[in-house]
């Protein structure tokens, strides 16, 4: 069998790249290991994911988005806090024009949204549950060797996409190395009932301990991510809920009032995980297989999300002039393109963990100026926001709502 394009991970990024091709002139094949719907699957479980207004559009364009609108709520204010400072920052919807700063989705309805749009499109061969048992690349195309319910398939395709994740088989395969660095943190994820409304209003609130993060959902409730050192996450594990929830009301104060509930705890290990090239022969990384970031500020499905619709573009210019969906020049321009915004984010999210996590007195009197400052100064407000959207180069259509065809 002959395909255009071979996604192989069928999680978050990839189902959305495989959304994203489906009126295009290309055949496309969808590579996954484990069905969207079941217990195991990584990409669809009980955590949420915050969107950013561009990603937003992004899954409004291809389709997507419909299926989501009345079960996403939305982020009208954030509020930055550093535990012991007076220094605080806020970021109002209202302030920058926009309805919403975001939007809190959980995992497993983008997953159904998103495999839904995939079942109806024509071009697109999906395997699952189907695992790569080897990749071989040529100047041609690359032979992918796939078992499906104990049956080997070979395919051949002009361009392999890897999406399957910070630990990619296909990025190794390719010869193209990633360097991780280990945070020794663990983000206990759940959700928390306070006892007032949350007025949808997002929290990120810094700790001598770690980070912690309230985005609000409907109900009321808020997904709470809390991030300790690894030897205290274990612990934390093995709390009572009341004990659970007096430690993060400690760390996070009154300000929605009593935690009432906890739900289902939930571990996560922490680390930065950046491949050193996001390309190589007739292959492209997206997602986190390109680079895997600490959730301090919820940007990295975000980014992801731009790999797919900066790819989605270029492959759609391509398919339009009948030119090789693996060549060079492709790759190129997607090595090209994403750079500052994969370098900026990156550098963002890195710094923000090394700087709130120093324990240096006259660092943390420094970032509680910098908290102050940036709450007075309208203009950093709307660079952060530019940032976390993609904003600060050439945006690609789909994040504008233009679609590929």
């Amino acid at each position: 069998m002959n395909f255009d394009v071979a996604i192989v991970g069928g999680g978050m990024v990839g189902a959305t790249l495989g959304a994203a091709l489906a009126p295009l002139n290309l055949r496309v094949a969808l590579i996954e290991a484990i069905p969207h719907n079941a217990a195991a699957q990584p990409s669809f479980d009980e955590r949420t994911t915050a969107l950013s207004n561009g990603s937003r559009r992004i899954l409004e364009t291809i389709g997507v988005w419909p299926a989501l609108d009345a079960l996403a709520t939305p982020i009208r204010k954030i509020h930055v806090s550093d535990q012991g400072r007076f220094g605080f920052a806020r970021i109002d919807a209202a302030e920058q024009g926009l309805s919403a700063l975001g939007y809190v989705v959980a995992n497993r309805a983008l997953g159904s949204a998103l495999w839904s749009r995939l079942g109806t499109s024509q071009g697109l061969r999906v395997f699952c549950p189907a695992e790569v048992s080897q990749v071989t690349a040529n100047d041609q195309a690359v032979k992918i060797e796939i078992v499906e319910a104990g049956i080997a398939t070979a395919i051949d395709a002009k361009l392999v996409v890897a999406a399957d994740g910070a630990q990619s088989a296909v990025r190794s395969a390719f010869g193209v190395a990633a360097e991780v660095r280990d945070y020794g943190q663990t983000a206990v994820i759940t959700t928390v009932l306070p006892q007032r409304f949350h007025d949808n209003v997002a929290y990120e609130r810094f700790t001598p301990e770690g980070p912690m993060a309230l985005l609000p959902l409907d109900g009321g409730r808020c997904t709470l991510v809390l991030t300790l050192a690894k030897d205290a996450a274990q612990s934390a594990m093995q709390w009572s809920d009341q004990e659970f929830l007096a430690e993060v009301q400690r760390r996070f104060g009154f300000r929605l009032g009593r935690f009432l509930k906890a739900g289902r705890r939930v571990t996560y290990p922490l680390s930065l995980t950046q491949s050193v090239s996001t390309s190589a022969r007739r292959c492209v990384i997206i997602g986190n297989a390109a680079q895997g970031l600490h959730p301090v500020a919820g940007m990295g499905f975000n980014l992801g999300l731009r790999d797919v619709a900066c790819l989605a573009e270029l492959l759609a210019e391509n398919a339009a002039k009948a030119a090789d969906a693996g060549g060079v020049q492709l790759l190129s321009e997607y090595d090209a393109w994403r750079t500052a915004d994969r370098r900026g984010v990156i550098g963002f999210t890195d710094g923000l963990v090394r700087v709130f996590s120093n324990p240096l007195r006259g660092v943390r009197r420094l970032r509680n100026l910098a908290l102050l400052a940036f709450d007075l100064l309208p203009p950093a407000k709307s660079a952060l926001s530019r940032l976390s959207t993609g904003g600060g180069g050439r945006i690609p259509k789909l994040a504008r709502g233009v679609a590929l065809t």
